[in-house]
């Protein structure tokens, strides 16, 4: 099976600009539209994205996971839950996730010793 690209709404757009009749009575109308609706998108994909408020609180649990770790220590995801206050009320999937992110960033080290994860911070 080839691997093929998904056809985009731009594409569509583009073969009906390309194949309209350059002779028909409303041809000016009909790529006014197509140009504005290809515009329309453009500006929809290059708009600046602000964060959501939950990505924003994340962030400050990320950065709080980040100040209580101390150096050559490692810690597994429950360890973290209950030594670090912010992190408490949460549940382990959701710390491991954040754990993971701060991973991905170069902030954590993992490690695995048995099938268990321990995470310490980057020196």
């Amino acid at each position: 099976m080839a691997n093929t690209k998904k056809m985009t709404k731009k594409d569509y757009f583009a073969i009906l600009r390309a194949s309209y009749p350059a002779t028909a009575d409303n041809y000016d109308e009909v790529i006014a539209f197509i140009d504005h609706e290809v515009d329309l998108l453009n500006r929809k994909n290059s708009a600046d994205k602000k964060p959501t408020a939950q990505q924003v609180a994340n962030e400050g649990i990320k950065t709080a996971i980040l100040e209580g770790m101390t150096p050559n220590r490692l810690y597994t995801i429950t360890e973290i839950q209950k030594e670090i206050p912010e992190c408490a009320e949460m549940s382990n999937q959701k710390i491991s996730a954040l754990v993971r992110q701060l991973k991905e960033a170069g902030l954590v080290n993992k490690t695995e010793d048995k099938r268990k994860s321990y995470f310490s911070l980057v020196e």
